[in-house]
């Protein structure tokens, strides 16, 4: 069994300033709703995530919120499907890595995932339940959004240690 505390290397960062994001980054015309998989947290986990829920921000980016379907307290969407929350995911295996790239977003810790042909794929870490926020290509190199997620991170799902 691997700790999950284990420090990410090449930590990346964010100040307030770089919370603005070019808000036509992610827009797209479409009314379409984006879908994804619901996760399958234990239930203290589950509660740390419904309180997220009702801590999350209404606009991201100039985004504005549009939950994926399936509807679910444990998922959440801003633009059509240009930020998708998911919380209590696994702890994803790349955490084992060393090599592993992380930043930090307004004191939230995040592990970065580069994805071929899409943004990235960040979740947090050192937290009593994982939040994994993927991006569109359109934020293949700003991460910027996370900085709006931060207070209700802070505030809902306590530190691990």
């Amino acid at each position: 069994m691997t700790s999950s505390s284990r420090r990410l290397l090449h930590p990346v960062f964010l100040g307030p300033s770089a919370a603005l994001v070019l808000l036509v980054a992610g827009c797209s015309g479409g009314e379409a709703t984006a879908s994804v998989t619901v996760p399958s947290p234990s239930p203290e986990a589950a509660a740390y995530c419904r309180a997220l829920d009702g801590e999350l921000p209404d606009t991201v980016g100039g985004l504005e919120r549009n939950d994926p379907e399936p509807a679910s307290v444990l998922t959440a969407g801003w633009g059509d499907g240009a930020i998708v929350l998911r919380c209590g995911v696994e702890r994803p295996a790349k955490m084992d890595d060393d090599q592993s790239k992380g930043i930090t977003a307004s004191g939230v810790n995040w592990m970065l995932e580069q994805r071929d042909g899409d943004g990235p794929r960040l979740t947090t870490t050192l937290r009593k339940t994982y939040v994994e926020v993927s991006l569109s290509e359109a934020y293949a190199h700003d991460t910027t959004p996370l900085a709006a997620f931060a207070p209700a991170v802070k505030k809902t799902i306590p530190n691990r240690f």
